[in-house]
């Protein structure tokens, strides 16, 4: 029993496997990894950076498929255990209020959360240069395609799973118009997922290696009696390329802007052939949480190399502990994010 309340639902039937003997570190592999590997199926070459969540006593999820013409879209799947998977044939079949196609050019990364009785998608889009692009959906059957909420250029948009103070609030990432040698961490809000506003930064990248370049919102953040547990990715630059690693961080339970912990060590970085081998090397990128109100386990789902999806565990009461115990404060995260 967690000694950490997380403020969500039991899950009984998380995936799960306890931490090999010996082990340190606070989030351990899947000794099964990659659970999707190359040529999923028909016409996709490979699955990477997508989210699930639970629906109906089994699993769903969005994933990133690259199409053998290296476009991107976004196709669905589900799962009895959330380890394997089938796939629908065809892309999600995104309309418009009046119940009109309106696909995107392309789709990738996307988060998928829940939000009182409807779950939403974001992903990156095009729209006239990459963009937030953002769908609900309460039965899995019709999508409905929202109006894109900023403008260009932002990655990594992430839904908190409830309405703080009233609103919708959404971790994001500007960027250029380029892969982006740069990126901080913000959030916005909206009433009703149209008006955005009040912007604040929350995070910067770190003076530490693995997020000396840009960093960028994951998993939806889990919600628990300390704060908004997030995981998150950092990127480095080597002579060889980038470097993508997973970080951890506590955000303020009321004002989410304000950083309370965020550990100075990454918790998981590519060290397997899945993760340092692929189309894109070296790359860890979380999208996505199981988790388990009564035990506190913690399922990550994370896109390997642009090639897999490997899955990670962790326990509420360990990571919290960690992240604490290793936490360095960086620039003003700790402030309001108003300057």
């Amino acid at each position: 029993m967690s000694e950490i309340k997380m403020y969500a639902d039991a899950l009984p039937n998380i995936p799960w496997q306890e931490k090999p003997a010996g082990y340190t570190g606070p989030v351990w592999r899947y000794s099964e990894n990659p659970i999707i590997g190359r040529n999923p199926l028909k016409g996709v070459a490979r699955i990477f950076n997508s989210a699930v969540v639970p629906y109906e006593g089994k699993f769903i999820g969005v994933f990133r498929a690259e199409t053998n013409n290296g476009v991107p879209h976004l196709y669905l799947g589900r799962s009895e255990d959330g380890i394997h998977w089938a796939y629908e044939p065809d892309r999600i079949p995104f309309v418009n209020e009046k119940g009109e196609s309106f696909m995107p050019r392309y789709a990738y990364d996307p988060r998928l959360i829940k939000v009182e009785d409807t779950y939403y998608i974001i992903w990156c889009t095009d729209f006239y240069g990459a963009a937030l692009g953002l769908a609900k959906t309460k039965d899995f059957k019709t999508f409905i395609r929202l109006d894109n909420p900023f403008l260009p250029f932002n990655r990594n948009g992430v839904l908190f799973p409830r309405k703080i103070n009233g609103n919708f609030v959404l971790l994001s990432r500007p960027s250029d118009s380029g892969h982006t040698p740069f990126g901080d961490i913000f959030i916005s809000e909206s009433p009703e997922l149209v008006y955005w506003g009040k912007h604040r930064h929350v995070m910067t990248k770190g003076p530490q290696w693995w997020q000396s370049l840009k960093i960028g919102g994951g998993a939806a953040p889990i919600e628990t009696s300390e704060g908004w547990l997030l995981f998150y990715h950092g990127v480095t630059g080597t002579c060889s390329g980038y470097v993508y690693s997973m970080g951890a961080a506590i955000l303020d339970g009321d004002n989410p802007s304000v950083v309370k912990y965020r550990s100075e060590n990454f918790i998981l970085t590519p060290e397997e052939w899945y993760e340092e081998r692929g189309f894109v090397a070296n790359v860890i990128f979380p999208c996505a949480t199981l988790h388990d109100a009564s035990t506190g386990r913690i399922a990550i789902y994370y896109g390997a190399a642009d090639s897999y999806v490997g899955l990670a565990f962790t326990a509420l009461d360990e990571i919290v502990a960690y992240v604490k115990a290793h936490h360095a404060d960086v620039g003003d995260d700790a402030s309001i994010g108003i300057i």
